[in-house]
């Protein structure tokens, strides 16, 4: 198939599984979470598990890649079957409602969708061209957080014991015991992603001439530009997956005291701030992250991201307020906006051609090690610790890590041809 095809077909199956790609995202983001907190009243280690589910799925994605070049699988198939296993275990926890049913299949289904990722780097490394991978990726990043924020709200007010609607005679009562309902809608969105996937363009992996199933951590090893920049980001993400679980913890969670008019936050108002006003701002400030990728050096454009990271966390946990929590919300927002292009897409600024899904593999692999320790650790503090605090520190850290990019922003590393990167990841 042509270059010019292929682009264009990824393109276009890309922007139909946004919309699948925005329901799940609010699974992971609030409401696995707010059923684990509000139906099923879970102990720390039940809301942790729950949270790191993707997360584990990331520390996997080295072995999935291994699994996949060695299967000589096109990656888009292998992509698509992970898709197709999460839809299933999704509709086994809505047809069996039980608490060790629930956070065993939400740690599953997350992972495996979750140790796609590398692969889906590899296709857009091979189908979008470099000049336009960046504005491309957002473009459908785009849909994926208007989806996203649509869904939320509504699957929010659905959830909402107060919500109530009266249509042409037909009334609605929202409450916390459809979250079945909500179960089988997010089975049939990995349903389609699957669909979508399967028809993606790609190739098999070219064979690395090792059968080690971690054997691509060894770039981490031996590519210093590239192994500093993954302690920089395990700095800074460790901060903001602490962080992230814990938005939906203190609003939902009566020991905080966080209300509205006095009254406890519905789960509408929850889904609003944890999910409708970030993506919002996502979907706002998503082209000009895109387009900043494909023209910005990459460091300046990471420190720039991880200042707002620290005010949305700094707003959100520690101001105490409503505004500081619509605040915080936003600048979250526009901060994942340039992080959800950054972080899926950097390591093609860094890595052969060939040896991209290796790479993103390896990052992968080391966010999900902090994302399945940070929620844990988080859940832990919070008993000892006041938000507040946890916010400082989680700023400190975010500030840590941006001091390991700071020498980096002069290296070049980002212009520099692939060649160069393959003969100096071979010395």
């Amino acid at each position: 198939m042509l270059a010019e095809n292929r682009t264009e077909v990824t393109y276009r199956y890309e922007r139909w599984r946004a919309l699948s790609a925005g329901v799940i995202e609010t699974a992971g983001t609030t409401f696995l979470m707010l059923i684990a907190v509000r139906w099923f009243q879970a102990g720390s280690l039940a809301k942790g598990l729950v949270a790191g589910g993707g997360s584990l799925g990331l520390i996997c994605a080295p072995w999935v890649v291994s699994r996949v070049e060695a299967a000589r699988w096109p990656v888009a198939r292998a992509a698509s079957r992970l898709a197709a296993t999460s839809a299933v275990s999704f509709a086994l926890m809505a047809l069996i409602p039980l608490l060790p049913v629930f956070v065993v299949g939400a740690v599953f289904s997350m992972a495996c969708f979750a140790s796609a990722i590398p692969l889906m780097t590899q296709i857009y490394q091979e189908n979008y061209p470099e000049t336009e991978r960046g504005v491309r990726f957002s473009r459908t990043v785009m849909i994926r957080i208007a989806t996203a924020a649509a869904f939320g709200q509504c699957a929010g007010l659905a959830l909402s014991d107060r919500t109530h609607f009266e249509f042409l005679g037909w009334g609605f009562t929202g409450r916390i015991e459809y979250f079945r309902g909500l179960l089988l809608v997010f089975a049939g969105a990995f349903a389609f992603a699957s669909f979508c996937l399967a028809r993606l363009p790609s190739r098999p992996l070219v064979a690395s001439g090792s059968t080690h199933p971690f054997r691509a951590l060894k770039y981490a090893r031996d590519d210093r530009v590239f192994r500093q920049t993954l302690i920089a980001w395990m700095f800074l993400g460790f901060a903001n997956l602490m962080m992230v679980p814990l938005r939906v913890e203190y609003l939902a969670n009566p020991r905080y005291g966080v209300t509205l008019r006095g009254a406890a936050l519905t789960a509408g108002t929850i889904a609003l701030l944890t999910g409708v006003l970030p993506n919002l701002a996502r979907l706002l400030l998503n082209p000009l992250w895109g387009w900043l990728f494909d023209r910005m050096n990459f460091f300046l454009l990471r420190i720039t991201l991880n200042i707002g990271f620290v005010l949305g966390i700094l707003s959100f946990f520690v101001s105490g307020s409503m505004a500081g929590l619509i605040a915080g919300a936003i600048f979250f927002g526009v901060s994942m906006a340039g992080g959800d292009v950054a972080w899926s897409l950097w390591v093609t600024k860094f890595a052969p051609p060939d040896r991209v899904a290796d790479y993103m593999s390896v990052h992968t692999f080391f966010t999900g090690v902090r994302g399945v320790i940070a929620p844990l650790v988080a859940f832990h503090l919070v008993g000892g610790l006041s938000l507040p605090v946890m916010g400082w520190i989680s700023a400190g850290l975010i500030v840590v890590g941006s001091l390991f990019l700071v020498p980096e922003i002069r290296s070049g590393r980002a212009a520099r041809p692939a060649a160069a990167l393959v003969e100096e990841v071979s010395e």
